[in-house]
């Protein structure tokens, strides 16, 4: 399990295995600009600040000189992960950009830096099918301060994922290469199995104790997926999956984000149902045998679930402590998925834990959530504030346990 040291202090709120994608780390982020002649050390630290928009520097554009990546660190391979090691992992989604560098400690990990921040790269992508220039540029700036944060951490192995905003543009492609030309991080666009696997990987141990089988599920901005597992193992058998272009910003997007007055809300509330219901159709029907089994369960990580776990303990403000592991009467969610579904952005935004920034989209992610209580009954819901991310960190250190001892070279990003 995952020991959390403090987050980063600059913080601004906010099926087939082959499909497995085999690029792994990559050492040539750079930092956001390149010195000019007249500058010193405190200027150039000063771009990659995590600093709020309206005091943010531009980033200047590479002279060609400064477009070729700096060498890839020579890696040791020792067999195994060492305690004092940095271990990194980031994800960009749909609307967020997280990463997590952390050192094994025990059978687990700590976290020794973090950054999140929501840059809603997908924001109009259910429209034009592209991805718009001002949310490029907006990622762009908060993967110059990860690329930063990799360098000043001087991590031995990272991972660089990207998830179904940039699988569905039509430039995504062309986005992850001037992420790799700008930035130095090579991202992968890993499939949505991929993306499964990650997610239980890196929360699968917080499923509530139990013999029957179990759904982790993963509400994302751009995608849904959810996984039925066998029980027992350390990492427990996927049975079966599903993912469906369904998360908080594609649904909002396509059923439309103008709520009007309560029958309307009401309304489109419906129509998200539908929607979501009409995608998980088959996946519903493949699994509806272990769904009437005794002692079935369940386990959710995403934004969603977090913010209504919140809302069910009534906290001023969030708490991952509190959250992270916590098992929730189902019928207690759908409770606070109907109370929010018929309130106005602006009711929704005054709640704790909630705020402007969760408060256009967080209906969408109840819309799914029901939906998925619909197709699996659980009595009770696990909560898990981990995924992607620590998925990642696990592969890469268990990876390292696995490397034989011998000789020492480049680690290639492969």
């Amino acid at each position: 399990m995952a020991d959390y040291s403090p987050p980063d202090a600059n913080r601004r709120a906010g099926g087939r295995r082959n499909g497995r994608s085999g690029k792994v780390a990559d050492f040539r982020y750079k930092r956001s600009s390149q010195p000019g002649k007249n500058r010193g050390p405190a200027q150039d630290r000063a771009e990659v600040r995590d600093s709020s928009p309206k005091d943010r520097p531009q980033r200047t554009k590479h002279r060609e000189s400064a477009r070729t990546p700096v060498a890839r660190q020579p890696i040791r391979k020792t067999g195994g992960p060492h305690p004092r090691q940095a271990y990194a992992a980031l994800d960009l989604g749909t609307n967020n950009c997280r990463l997590l560098i952390a050192r094994p400690s025990g059978d687990g990990f700590t976290v020794i830096d973090a950054f999140s921040r929501v840059v809603k790269l997908g924001e109009d992508l259910a429209r034009t099918g592209k991805l718009s220039d001002a949310a490029m540029e907006r990622t762009l700036g908060a993967l110059s301060i990860c690329a930063e944060k990799l360098r000043r951490r001087n991590v031995y192995l990272a991972r660089s994922v990207a998830t179904e905003a940039c699988r569905r543009a039509a430039n995504g492609p062309q986005f992850i290469e001037r992420v790799r030309q700008e930035t130095g991080i090579a991202l992968d666009i890993i499939s949505a199995e991929e993306e499964a696997r990650l997610a239980v990987l890196g929360c699968h141990i917080l499923l509530e104790q139990g013999k029957g089988p179990a759904v982790i599920f993963d509400i994302g901005g751009g995608s849904t997926e959810l996984v039925l597992l066998e029980p027992g193992g350390r990492v427990p058998r996927i049975l079966d999956w599903l993912s469906v272009p369904w998360g908080v910003v594609s649904l909002t997007d396509t059923v439309g984000r103008s709520e009007g007055d309560a029958g309307a809300r009401a309304e489109r509330y419906a129509r998200m149902r539908q929607v979501v219901g009409e995608s998980f159709a088959p996946f519903a029907e493949r699994i509806a045998a272990a769904a009437k089994s005794d002692d079935i369960r369940l386990l959710g990580t995403s934004g969603t679930v977090t913010t209504l776990a919140s809302l069910h303990l009534e906290l001023p403000q969030y708490d991952r402590k509190a959250v992270d592991g916590l098992i929730v009467p189902s019928e207690a969610m759908r409770g606070i998925s109907a109370r929010l579904s018929g309130m106005s952005q602006s009711e929704r935004g005054e709640l704790p834990c909630i705020g402007q920034d969760r408060s256009e989209l967080v209906v969408a992610g109840c819309a799914i959530l029901e939906s998925i209580l619909d197709i699996w009954p659980a009595d009770k819901l696990g909560v898990a504030d981990r995924g992607i991310r620590e998925g990642i960190l696990r592969s890469l250190m268990a990876s390292e346990l696995q490397r034989p001892e011998s000789g020492t070279g480049d680690r290639a990003a492969k």
